[in-house]
């Protein structure tokens, strides 16, 4: 699996990823597992895998309600300025 995706650089090392690559990258990897011990590709434990993906898919979830609780609200004052103006 080949992937492209941007960072951003900070001072100090840190590296920054867009929220949604990092779900997208939790989520496809959670669903990965499942699909291995489903289909009998991997010897991993069920259970085991099972609770791990659901880390996972939880985690994903934990940072999409983080990110959308750290976007601003928009001010009814900007859709009446946009209706005015369009």
């Amino acid at each position: 699996m080949n992937a492209s995706v941007p960072l951003v650089s900070l001072p100090g090392g840190r590296l920054l990823i867009p929220a949604d690559d990092a779900t997208s990258l939790l989520r496809h990897l959670a669903a990965g597992w499942l699909h291995a011990v489903y289909e009998g590709e991997a010897e991993l434990d069920p259970g085991t895998t099972l609770a791990l993906a659901g880390v996972l898919m939880e985690l994903a979830d934990q940072i999409d309600v983080e990110c959308i609780a750290f976007m601003p609200l928009r001010d009814e004052d900007d859709d009446d300025h946009d209706h005015d103006h369009g």
